[in-house]
């Protein structure tokens, strides 16, 4: 794979993503459809209020025919980049669902979690039907040692992966421009690995993801002119626990996606202390709004929790190559 096929993969979704997203902001303004903030969140986060949502769908597409067209030229249109491209847009879908419903009733809650949930499994079963066409090994890495785990242990690992990270991602979409730097991150991290080992359809995937979010960031970092919305964060937590699937280091997503890991278990250990002590650990969960309200500013928490997942991301690398 040259440089060319690789600048090419990049500058197609993020020239497309650059283009069209101003297009979808003044179309949203138009149409008088915005974010709803949570009454939960920091009070000052409620000056957001109003700011376009749904940018998912811009990067989404973007991605979509990067990862379609640019494989197709360079002969590298496999099974695999399909089924990338199909999690994405299936994800994507949930997400498109979850804002529409917050939209049309102007609040902050779509689906029901058990809705979501159903949906997102769905997801991920669509996904191992792809995986189990390939005929790819039912077995997960561990410290690089491989463990056969059987179709129906994996099968269940998928569900969990894909479930697991497209809600971490969502969840950790609470800062303007956090999830995009740090799915750049990630994505780049498993680009690298990809790379190393010549699967260069999940490279090509990888840099479509990596060149529509730098577009987007330049429109989503604070303040932000629109949000990705959960039809954003949804698609790309699940591609990013595909792509680790697909590049057979999946439990290295605890290391590459540390940040994503961190803002679940901020949640989780939330709610049970809550649950079984009656007070909480941290002011704010996920723990972005924690440092928030230790006075941190929107900024001071992006570049601090990008800084600590690119340290993670190079680690991994280094652990695989």
């Amino acid at each position: 794979m040259t440089i060319f096929q690789i600048l090419t993969s990049a500058l197609s979704s993020f020239i497309l993503t650059a283009l069209f997203t101003p297009l979808f902001i003044n179309y949203a303004h138009k149409r008088n459809q915005g974010q709803m903030i949570r009454e939960e969140g920091p009070k000052w986060h409620q000056k957001k209020s109003g700011t376009p949502t749904m940018g998912g769908f811009v990067f989404n597409i973007a991605i979509l025919i990067t990862g379609l067209w640019v494989p197709l030229c360079f002969d590298h249109l496999t099974p695999v980049v399909l089924a990338l491209d199909v999690t994405l847009i299936l994800y994507g879908l949930i997400g498109f669902w979850d804002d529409s419903i917050k939209l049309f009733k102007k609040q902050n809650e779509g689906f029901t979690p058990r809705q979501k949930l159903l949906c997102q499994i769905i997801g991920a079963l669509i996904f191992l039907a792809f995986y189990h066409h390939e005929k790819l090994p039912y077995s997960l890495a561990f410290f690089g040692h491989e463990v056969q785990v059987g179709l129906i242990v994996y099968g269940l690992f998928v569900i969990f992966w894909l479930v697991g990270f497209s809600n971490a991602v969502n969840l950790t979409d609470g800062l303007d421009g956090l999830v995009s730097g740090q799915a750049i991150i990630a994505f780049g991290a498993y680009a690298i690995i990809a790379y190393h080992q010549k699967q260069y359809d999940v490279v090509i995937f990888c840099l479509a993801v990596i060149g529509a979010l730098f577009a987007f960031l330049g429109f989503n970092h604070k303040p932000a002119k629109i949000f990705m919305g959960d039809m954003g964060s949804l698609a790309l937590g699940g591609a990013l626990a595909a792509v680790s699937i697909m590049v057979h280091h999946e439990m290295l997503l605890l290391l590459i996606g540390i940040i994503f890991v961190c803002e679940t278990l901020s949640v989780i250990l939330q709610v049970a202390s809550f649950k079984l002590t009656g007070k909480r650990i941290f002011k704010m969960s996920p723990i972005h709004h924690h440092f928030e309200l230790c006075g941190w500013s929107e900024w001071r928490v992006d570049l601090t929790f990008w800084a600590v997942g690119l340290i993670a991301a190079v680690i991994g690398v280094l652990t695989t190559i």
